[in-house]
């Protein structure tokens, strides 16, 4: 397994822009502009009893550089252009679930705080936003630790952010991370990852308990084993009344590049042949039984289902209701 293949300059920067004229009017990226004020950064719903509301953390920006990067670069590039999307920069939302159902009020991951990029780490304002009270926050969840979804778990005085919640994370994915020696094993530009996943992992107040393949959090609420983006990720299943949602986390990356081209992996999975075989798996299971699934770097708010299109996929947005 090759550990960590992106570069500094992918994760920190954004790829030097092509110029715009280099490409045909037709292929250009059709980017809408910013508001002039502020979106809504929170969205709810329901599935059966539970309440659901998905909360942005911000976003963040990457070059295209580290998507499809078993694929012909210029491939990947033509086929975000024909999605209108940037063949230069990946701009990716960051959606985080709050779970309602019966006593329990789960938040899955936390964000990156203010020590990643500096165009995420709202999750905590947008969550007042919302109207949750992150005192009321019964447990924390964790698919994976990297820093989009666990370094803000520390507030300024490097304790846990919600003491009085329960967190979870994966059996695999925490011993993975506090192996000893990781640091002196992954490149030196990534050394930065190992310390900020052991410094979240063994912050004050927050007692970790360590899951396994299908253990249920709450009553309605159990985790799978969804490894390949790291090695012990682990995704979310929501089930109330018959009806099922999936929280991938970072188990499908893209909303049209993951679900049209699953065979394609990114820089940041860990290991891509166990990334694409999850994914399949997670495809064909919620295509099947007809699940929602949210996408943590999906187009806000990230929900919709799956629809199977031959071999391959197709995401369709669920309706906004009002």
């Amino acid at each position: 397994m090759t550990i960590f293949k992106p570069t500094r300059r992918e994760i920190f920067s954004m790829a030097a822009a092509a110029p715009a004229l280099a490409l045909p009017v037709a292929a250009r990226a059709q980017t809408l502009g910013a508001p002039s004020a502020s979106n809504p950064s929170h969205f709810s719903f329901t599935l059966g009893q539970a309440k659901l509301t998905i909360v942005s953390d911000g976003h963040l920006e990457t070059p295209v550089s580290g998507l499809g990067v078993n694929a012909d670069s210029a491939e990947v590039q033509a086929f975000l252009t024909s999605y209108f999307l940037s063949p230069d920069t990946n701009y990716s939302h960051t959606n985080h679930i709050v779970i309602e159902l019966g006593d329990a009020k789960v938040l899955v991951d936390v964000g990156s705080g203010s020590r990643f990029l500096p165009t995420a780490g709202s999750l905590m304002d947008n969550l007042a936003s919302a109207g949750i009270d992150g005192a009321e926050i019964t447990h924390v969840v964790i698919t994976h630790a990297h820093p989009d979804h666990i370094w803000g778990i520390r507030d300024d005085f490097d304790e846990a952010i919600l003491p009085d919640a329960q967190y979870f994370i994966g059996g695999a994915e925490h011993a993975f991370w506090t192996q000893d020696g990781l640091a002196s094993n992954v490149p030196a530009e990534m050394q930065q990852f190992v310390v900020g996943a052991v410094n979240s992992l063994n912050v004050d107040g927050a007692e970790w308990t360590l899951m396994a393949d299908e253990q249920e959090i709450a009553p309605g609420i159990r985790v799978i084993d969804t490894p390949g983006h790291t090695p012990g990720h682990m995704s979310i299943i929501v089930e109330s009344e018959g009806q099922q949602l999936l929280a991938l986390g970072d188990s499908m990356s893209h909303a049209y590049m993951s679900f049209a081209r699953p065979e394609w992996f990114n820089g940041f999975d860990m290991d891509g042949d166990v990334t694409v075989a999850t994914r399949k798996r997670l495809l064909d299971m919620a295509a099947t039984d007809r699940m929602a699934v949210l996408g943590y770097h999906f187009p806000f708010p990230g929900v919709g289902h799956v629809r199977k299109e031959g071999e391959a996929y197709q995401f369709v947005p669920a309706m906004w209701q009002w």
